[in-house]
């Protein structure tokens, strides 16, 4: 693969575990003195770290370099397209049906999209799954899957927005989240074909639908970098329409990978959701600025304990 196609699917991973020890601390005074005590990026999720501070402990099982159900998703979908070339939704669910359910390798916090998902194909056979096997959700995990997708897409823009609704109807059967989902892989897919990242932002901004994209502009419009007043503004949680404006202002703004990823998780919340697509971003864009240098820091790399996998999937695509 390109270095800056292999730096998007990377980037999102590793900014996803990255986050892990922080993940739903809705506190940044909270964030701000741990990071003083003891850093900021792949921390041990521990629990003290939230006593008394508003925010939901929720990997407790989860060990430094692992990754978020989000992390799961991007790793997954990476491996299913080294494995069969292309999309293929109904091997697709097979494959998530077996990693998240009963079973399953995965351990840990299964969020409600998830949840729902299950539920459906757990009580069907695979020839019966529906396309639209998802929750009516229009929280980020419709936006885990997509970096591997849109890197190894070789077919037009038009076809790729018909492929991200078809996989995103498989976890969240929602119309906000498939055009959070359209927007946001159109601002990929122009930075990986070599749109300055100003404009591969702009350039997405039709793509979001008449609710977000007054509010995608508004992100775009803040003049410097400052993710904590950016959360302030557009929220913290989990749902796109707060997380998504985050993601675009800290793409434009942040200076390099490690900025920006710091900056997300000082920014709180469910800053593992908007890992995934900020990091393919801010990584797919370095990447292409300066092909000889890989934008990730090498010992984030080193701390992600799936980068052999992951590694070889890329290769293997």
């Amino acid at each position: 693969m390109k270095n800056a196609n292999s730096a998007a699917i990377l980037g999102a991973l590793i900014a996803d575990s990255a986050a892990l020890g922080l993940h739903w601390l809705y506190d940044p005074v909270r964030i701000a003195e741990i990071e003083a005590a003891k850093g900021l990026v792949f921390l041990q999720p521990e629990a003290a770290d939230y006593a008394g501070a508003k925010g939901y402990f929720a990997h407790g099982r989860k060990a430094l370099g692992e990754s978020t159900g989000y992390g799961e998703v991007c790793l997954l979908m990476l491996k299913h397209l080294a494995k069969h070339g292309t999309f293929r939704r109904n091997e697709y669910q097979v494959e998530y049906r077996a990693h998240f359910g009963p079973g399953g390798e995965f351990v840990g916090y299964i969020d409600s999209p998830t949840r729902l998902t299950l539920r459906t194909l757990l009580s069907l056979e695979p020839s019966e799954f529906p396309a639209a096997s998802g929750a009516d959700d229009d929280q980020q995990p419709a936006l885990a899957a997509l970096p591997a997708l849109i890197a190894t897409h070789s077919g037009t823009l038009e076809d790729l927005m018909n492929c991200v609704e078809e996989v995103v109807r498989v976890t969240n059967n929602n119309e906000l989240a498939i055009v959070a989902a359209q927007c946001s892989s159109v601002a990929l897919f122009k930075l990986l074909h070599g749109a300055p990242v100003s404009q591969a932002l702009a350039d997405a901004l039709p793509f979001a639908g008449p609710f977000l994209e007054p509010l995608l502009e508004q992100a775009l419009a803040i003049p410097t970098l400052d993710s904590i007043a950016a959360t302030e503004r557009f929220g913290r949680t989990c749902h796109v329409a707060e997380g998504l404006p985050v993601i675009f202002h800290i793409a434009q703004r942040a200076a390099d990978y490690r900025t920006a990823i710091e900056s997300n998780i000082r920014a709180g919340g469910d800053s593992c959701g908007r890992s995934i697509m900020l990091g393919a971003l801010v990584a797919a864009h370095a990447a292409m600025q300066n092909d000889s240098v890989f934008p990730i820091p090498l010992p984030w790399l080193a701390r992600y304990r799936k980068f052999a996998e992951a590694a070889d999937a890329c290769t293997a695509l």
